[in-house]
Formats: C-alpha cells, sequence, structure tokens
C-alpha cells in the first residue's frame, strides 16, 4: 500500500517548486514517485505548473546557436587546411624511402611534388572545401565576390600552373 502524502511532503514539493525544480528531481529528492508529486502539485490552489515548455524551447535555441558557430569555425579550419594543401603544390617536397635487408634510409628533395601527389594535394583540398562549403555556404552576393570559392581557387590554380610552365618554356628557347 503506498504510504499517504504528508503535509511535509507538500511543504517540500511547494518549496523545491519554487526552487525551479523539475517534478522528477522533486521526486528524487523527497523519495516519492513522480506520480505523487504531480498530485501534490495539483492540489495546490492555484496548481503548480511543470509546463517548461518555454524553458526548452529557449535551451533548444541556445544549443542550435551553439552549434551553429561551432559549425563556422570548423568551416573556417577547412578552408585553412585546403589553403595548407594547395600551398604544397608547388613548394619544394621531400621524399624518403626505406629499403633493403639493412633497412637503409634515402631521401630526396624534388623542386615540387609529383604530378600523382598534386592530385592528392588537390583531392584533400577539394574535400576540405566541399565539406566546409556544406558547413557553412557562402551567401548570394551581387558582383564579382558571388564567384565561388572553388572557382577563384581554381582560375589561382591555372594562372600559377601556366607561369611556371611559360617560364620553362622560355628557358628552353
Amino acid at each position: 500500500m503506498a504510504r499517504p502524502i504528508t503535509d511535509k511532503d507538500r511543504a517540500a514539493v511547494r518549496r523545491l517548486h519554487a526552487q525551479g525544480k523539475a517534478r522528477n528531481d522533486i521526486a528524487r529528492t523527497i523519495g516519492r514517485s513522480p506520480s505523487t508529486v504531480s498530485k501534490i502539485a495539483a492540489a495546490f490552489d492555484p496548481p503548480l505548473n511543470f509546463d517548461r515548455a518555454a524553458e526548452v524551447e529557449t535551451a533548444t535555441r541556445v544549443r542550435r546557436a551553439d552549434l551553429a558557430a561551432r559549425r563556422a569555425e570548423l568551416a573556417i579550419t577547412l578552408h585553412d587546411a585546403a589553403e595548407r594543401e594547395v600551398g604544397k603544390m608547388t613548394q619544394p617536397h621531400l621524399y624518403f624511402e626505406w629499403g633493403g635487408k639493412d633497412h637503409t634510409y634515402a631521401e630526396k628533395v624534388q623542386p615540387e611534388p609529383t604530378p600523382a601527389d598534386r592530385r592528392t594535394m588537390m583531392a584533400t583540398a577539394g574535400a576540405a572545401l566541399d565539406r566546409s562549403l556544406k558547413l557553412a555556404p557562402p551567401r548570394e552576393e551581387a558582383g564579382e565576390e558571388s564567384r565561388s570559392v572553388i572557382g577563384r581557387l581554381m582560375d589561382g590554380l591555372a594562372r600559377n600552373y601556366a607561369e611556371r610552365h611559360s617560364e620553362a618554356a622560355d628557358d628552353a628557347d
């Protein structure tokens, strides 16, 4: 048989409710079931209300804003990673290997990465930019600023390639 509701239970429910405690927290604190706490709360005049929809809505909005800020930070980090990968494409590159029965180490610095390594760097940069743009899509604005980041990146890479190869052709003449 259930234990009778006491004045002590009623006073505890009123006091804890006034402190902003949730129904289940009050139940745990006073050692009663949540349904008993609801019965006690309903018996007051006016009845105590555990409706926390407004608080939940506010907490949800705050959480969404926090997540949006984190996505924006991650998008910036991914853009930075893409820029680092693109920067590596025209820099000297260290190649090394371990080999032979004695496990000897050999290394060689090339003036720039091999075409295969540049393709890998481009794929890495492209994946980072793609994820970044999904996390924080660019705003559509009129004029030159509405061009995509990837379009500007590709234009820059094409110019760089043309400059490097036209210099090589000039040197060969």
